[in-house]
This record gives C-alpha cells, sequence and structure tokens, in this order.
C-alpha cells in the first residue's frame, strides 16, 4: 500500500476505514426485520446523521464514502458526503445488511409465532444454515462483506475511507478484524455508531476504535436503534 500522511504528517502505511451504521428507520423503532428492505430513515435517522457527518467532517480528510444501496444507508453516507468535501457516494450492493428471507418486515417478536422455521434459523449457531425464503447464512454474509471491505481497502492505500451499512454486517467485519483480540466483542451496534479499522498488507485487519456513538450525547437519540446485529439492520 501507498503511503499517505495523516493529519499529524506522520506517512500511513495503512487503509483507515470507518465504518458507519446508518441512522435509525421507523423500522428499528417498531423493531421490525428489515434485511434487504428498503426503508427510509425516520426523522431521528436524519438528525442521527447530521450528527455523525458533522463529527466526521471535523476529523481527518476523508478520501472516499461507499455505502450500501439500500435508502437507510445510502441517504446517511449521503449526509456524510455533503459534509466532508462534496463527495460522491459510490453504491455497492454488497454492504447490504444480510437477506433475513421469510423474517423480512416482521416484528422481531412476532417472528417465532408467524415464521417459526425461520426463526429458529436465524437463532441458530450453525454459520452455514441458511434462512427459509431466499435468507444467507452467516458464512455468506461474512464472505460477501469481508471480500468487499479488503477490496476497497485495496483500493485506496494509506486514505481514510468511510463505509455506511448494516449491524449485520459490521457485525461480521468485528469477527474478522478480531480474529486476533481473543474476547474482544462486537457487542450491539447501535445507529450512527462509529467504528474504526486499520487495514495493511498482508491482509491485517486491526480495530483502532468500536461503537463510539459520542457525537450522540446530548442529542436525546443514544439509545435507539433496534437490530445491529442477527434481527435487523
Amino acid at each position: 500500500m501507498a503511503d499517505t500522511c495523516s493529519s499529524s504528517g506522520v506517512a500511513r502505511k495503512y487503509t483507515e476505514i470507518v465504518v458507519v451504521r446508518h441512522g435509525e428507520t421507523e423500522w428499528n423503532a417498531e423493531k421490525r426485520i428489515q434485511g434487504h428492505l428498503d426503508v427510509d430513515l425516520n426523522d431521528v435517522g436524519r438528525q442521527q446523521a447530521v450528527a455523525v457527518a458533522e463529527r466526521l467532517s471535523r476529523e481527518s480528510k476523508i478520501s472516499a464514502v461507499y455505502s450500501s444501496d439500500l435508502k437507510r444507508a445510502l441517504e446517511t453516507a449521503e449526509t456524510i458526503a455533503s459534509r466532508c468535501g462534496g463527495l460522491q457516494v459510490i453504491q455497492d450492493p454488497n454492504l447490504r445488511e444480510r437477506h433475513l428471507g421469510d423474517l423480512q418486515g416482521l416484528v422481531y417478536a412476532d417472528a417465532p409465532k408467524m415464521k417459526l422455521k425461520a426463526y429458529k434459523a436465524l437463532l441458530s449457531p450453525g454459520r452455514d444454515v441458511e434462512i427459509p425464503g431466499g435468507g444467507e447464512s452467516l458464512n455468506q454474509l461474512y464472505k460477501r462483506c469481508t471480500n468487499t471491505l479488503r477490496t476497497i481497502g485495496s483500493k485506496h492505500g494509506g486514505e481514510r475511507i468511510v463505509v455506511v451499512t448494516h449491524g449485520g454486517v459490521i457485525t461480521a467485519l468485528h469477527q474478522r478484524a478480531a480474529s486476533s483480540r481473543k474476547g474482544h466483542r462486537a457487542g450491539k451496534i447501535l445507529n450512527v455508531s462509529v467504528n474504526v479499522l486499520h487495514l495493511s498488507d498482508p491482509d491485517k485487519w486491526v480495530i483502532k476504535s468500536w461503537g463510539d456513538v459520542s457525537h450522540l450525547n446530548g442529542t436525546g437519540y443514544l439509545d435507539s436503534g433496534f437490530g445491529g446485529g442477527r434481527t435487523s439492520g
């Protein structure tokens, strides 16, 4: 990877990828499972997007903004991009949330009653278990999103990049990055949380910071964010 100077003037020999979960949607607030269904941000989510965008605009220069093509992520990314130099958002469907099959559109509490087989698949510890109705397994999600982030990292050696995506994806990225950090858990991935990864050769992933929502302090939005793991995104 090429060396690029950081804000401190020191050559950066890694790609810094700032991974952000999208802002809140009405379905998040209702605890309704989204998956690949395309749901807009609600008013809270739009304010959350502004808060994280203003935070990132005050930090080191961002060279590119990538996003899932689902509206809740894309609008969050566009808000960030507009405040960070007016960058064009690069959409990538491989950054979409896990496809959750027959569970998509259901209120989480109703899932065991309405789609028991799919619900059991969701909770299964088996990484190759696909969710009925066209849903992905955990391994399929992991392969899709880790390969995508690796490709992004290789394109932007030495740069600082923002990737806006979904809770299930971020959990999978954490699994990849934390493989050498025994006991480090992803926890709940809150809306517009900031998670910083350093990617360097040879395919080395390091967690720099995780789950930072300090930009929401005092906003009243800190406790929102259904999903962020196995449930929704």
